[in-house]
């Protein structure tokens, strides 16, 4: 984690303030912001949750996003969602948003992440090879108030920690650790100037250098070594079989199914268009690949059921393989409770989006539209690719990587946010990760409600679930 040591400087209540490098008039105005949101919302009002009379029913709103998706693969979705509390509360970031939305917000804006739960955080390769850690979905991510993504790491934490079967106290602590360590961070960032914020990133290596328990640092040294095996080449032998003409996607319904012939044709034509968004050195790389094959792909939780493929691809002299993802981008699910986004075509904004949020973006990463109006980008399928396993943390590692994300989504809100109005709201107390810790707790009650909601859904026959997530 490439961090700079930071001073700082008394105010005059004898309070530290970041020592902001910026013109006088800017840290003035960063104050008298600080204090008019603090009027209207106090850092410990954002503790508070209690569902409000007229809380949108949690079924109702997923119904709602399953009318646009696959109806074959809806089922799909709903399985995953209700074998645990984690996985419901990864396949409900509109059920969150709207919560969210229900309360008063600070009007501190950045560009949101929009589910930035503890497994939206990852490792992969930066086009330089280098191993980094960054968050790593974007398909919410749309301008909003700082505090929705933390609420939605918080939350997540906590609901991990009793999933694994830890106690509310240990869930308390892990998500005030990384609230802490989001506050910490955003206030070392303020005193940066732009260019050196933007240049930060989290290098899986230093990271692996702060760890001093041997055995939790074998942990995360195979968690590393796991990344780096997830290549194409290594993706070729676990998704393809051997074709007339060279390998072919390996079918295995209902997860990776062939697309019929006219969809061929189609992911060809999109192909062409995809090529058009990418910067033009991008092009030429692009240009040294033919399309090979391609299949549809059930991907992640919350995603099931939106149009996902798999696109594989050959370099024209060697043969090498290279693999696409192509997923669809539908309207963010915070959309409904915040400024429209100043992209209409939805695969823009997630790129737009994941280019301001991480610190170095796949190379590949593109968009276009596909049939029926429908938007899509595209990425890499797999480049040294890896997520910590959440289901298996102790008390310890769970806690360093919660306080891990939270310096992470830091480091992208301070890409995009005011930075100084941010850290001088936050302060350097600890009143803010305290109410995050509270908000953290009671999100989880809500989401054990929420859950079995869903299960007697599920058991009424108000909802359809398959057999099994598959």
């Amino acid at each position: 984690m490439t961090t700079s040591a930071v001073s700082t400087e008394r105010n005059g209540s004898g309070g530290k303030t970041p020592n902001d490098r910026s013109a006088p008039p800017a840290r003035a105005a960063a104050k008298e912001m600080r204090r008019a949101v603090r009027r209207r919302v106090p850092r410990s009002a954002l503790g508070e949750w209690s569902p409000p009379a007229d809380r949108l029913d949690p079924i109702a709103i997923l119904q709602q996003q399953a009318a646009t998706r696959v109806p074959e693969l809806v089922p799909i979705r709903y399985a995953r969602m209700v074998s645990g509390m984690f996985p419901f509360l990864r396949g409900a970031p509109a059920v969150m948003a709207a919560d969210l939305a229900a309360a008063e917000h600070t009007g501190l804006t950045v560009q949101l992440c929009g589910d930035a739960h503890p497994v939206n955080f990852g490792l992969f390769a930066s086009p330089e090879r280098a191993l980094v850690f960054d968050l790593n979905d974007f398909d919410e991510t749309l301008p909003g108030p700082f505090e929705w993504d933390v609420k939605r790491l918080v939350a997540g934490l906590a609901v991990a920690a009793r999933a694994n079967g830890l106690d509310d106290t240990c869930a308390l602590r892990c998500a005030e650790s990384a609230a802490g360590a989001y506050r910490a961070a955003m206030r070392e960032y303020a005193a940066m100037d732009g260019l050196s914020v933007w240049y930060q990133r989290t290098d899986a290596e230093s990271g692996l250098a702060l760890i001093r328990k041997p055995a939790r640092r074998r942990r995360v040294e195979h968690t590393l070594d796991a990344a780096r095996a997830r290549t194409t080449l290594q993706a070729v032998g676990k998704l393809t079989e051997p074709g007339p003409d060279g390998p072919r996607i390996r079918h295995r319904p209902p997860l990776l199914v062939p697309v019929e012939q006219i969809d061929a044709d189609v992911v060809t034509a999109v192909f062409h268009a995809y090529r058009e968004s990418l910067p033009e050195d991008r092009q030429v790389l692009l240009d040294r690949y033919r399309v090979v094959d391609a299949a549809r792909k059930v991907v992640g939780v919350g995603s099931v059921g939106t149009r996902c493929f798999i696109v594989l691809l050959a370099d024209r002299d060697t043969g090498d393989p290279l693999f696409l993802q192509v997923k669809e981008a539908e309207q963010s699910v915070l959309a409904a409770h915040l400024e429209p986004s100043r992209y209409r075509h939805q695969g823009r904004r997630v790129v737009h989006g994941q280019r301001v949020i991480q610190s170095t973006a796949d190379i590949f990463l593109g968009w276009c539209s596909g049939p029926e109006g429908r938007f899509f980008y595209w990425r890499q399928l797999r480049d040294m690719k890896g997520s910590a396993d959440v289901d298996t943390m102790t008390p310890g590692v769970l806690r360093a990587y919660g306080a891990l994300c939270g310096r992470t989504l830091a480091r992208a809100h301070a890409r995009s946010g005011d930075r100084v109005a941010i850290a001088s709201y936050l302060g350097s107390s600890d009143v803010f990760d305290r109410a995050m810790s509270r908000f953290a707790l009671a999100y989880a009650d809500q989401t054990i409600i929420d859950h079995q909601r869903l299960v007697d859904a599920i058991a009424s026959g108000e909802v359809l679930a398959a057999e099994k997530g598959w």
